[in-house]
């Protein structure tokens, strides 16, 4: 076996060189980056602010809007730092941190889309008993559990991984990654397979084949119902099914990614696919809900009437 260690740092080798160029990626990423702030933070200002929004449906999309908050800002500002730099050397702690957080964000974000795709699931399938199923009570420990669940599970994981001995320091990412750590153990990561590949069943597929199934059944009762309530359904389901279908090729790409040999894919091509996880969701989901749902989206125009012309909006109220 070779000489083994606990490096004090990684180095993370996907960064390409792109010269003088990295100033306009830097600000291109730092707008990016000041864009989902303010566009997540502003679908939680807004169903907070009004109380017609204050139900479960919109509840969970704010809860989406603080995930992709968490999962961003465990990214980005490292990653800024990394264009500028010559050098992309990260402290095993800050290593270890933010793969907990980009973790734990993407385990949150299919949770989340699994408890909204059960919330559509009830009020189209079981209307009249909507209201009794989905109480305040219930949405609170729904939100609760989407957090503390992924949370939990993916802590030993991940302090596994931190204790292994390791036969090297380079990540092939451009930011870390649990299975790219766990390839540079020197000794046998057999358990740490077997961990993953159950965490991955129940914090990935069962919530995956779920959600499928609420939206399979949601089809099927609409199958045979009027045209006026296909459209209705449509469009109470159609931004959940596109963040969901989002989510779904952003974490495929990563996924596949870490299983490709990356000297045969072209380095750029490379980073691109690696940044789909934790940049796209945060940046399309606000606009899919900001811009397909009326009511918030009626509400987003009224706070900024209401900067205007705070007497004459009936929002305003």
């Amino acid at each position: 076996m070779e000489n083994s260690s606990l490096p004090f740092s990684f180095n993370l080798t996907m960064f390409v060189n792109i010269g003088h160029y990295r100033f306009a990626a830097f600000i291109f990423c730092l707008l990016l980056y000041s864009f989902i702030v303010c566009a997540n933070l502003l679908m939680i200002v807004v169903i907070s602010q009004y109380r017609v929004l204050h139900q479960p449906m919109y509840m969970f999309i704010a809860l989406l809007s603080a995930n992709a908050l968490y999962g961003s800002t465990g990214f980005f500002p490292r990653f800024l730092m990394d264009l500028l730099s010559d050098v992309h050397l990260i402290s095993r702690l800050a290593c270890f941190t933010q793969i907990y957080v980009i973790y734990t964000y993407g385990s949150n974000e299919l949770t989340i889309l699994s408890i909204m795709a059960y919330d559509r699931y009830v009020a189209v399938c079981y209307p009249l008993h909507y209201h009794k199923k989905m109480t305040s009570k219930t949405v609170a420990v729904l939100s609760v559990l989407a957090w503390i669940f992924p949370a939990l599970s993916l802590s030993g994981l991940i302090l596994m991984s931190a204790r292994l001995p390791l036969c090297g320091n380079e990540i092939e990412k451009v930011f870390c990654a649990n299975w790219n750590v766990v390839k540079l153990s020197c000794v046998s990561t057999d358990l740490n397979n077997a961990v993953g590949m159950f965490l991955t069943i129940t914090t990935v597929f069962f919530p995956l084949f779920y959600v499928l199934y609420s939206y399979l059944r949601i089809l099927i009762v609409c199958w045979s119902r009027s045209a006026v309530f296909k459209v209705k359904v449509l469009h109470s389901c159609l931004p959940h099914i596109v963040s969901f279908v989002i989510y779904s090729i952003a974490g495929f790409c990563d996924v596949a990614l870490s299983r490709f040999n990356l000297e045969d894919i072209n380095p750029f091509v490379a980073v691109v696919l690696s940044l789909e996880f934790v940049v796209v969701p945060p940046v399309l989901n606000p606009l899919v809900y900001g811009l397909k749902m009326p009511d918030i989206r009626r509400h987003i125009l009224g706070l900024f009437t209401c900067n205007k012309k705070m007497n004459t909006n009936p929002l305003c109220d």
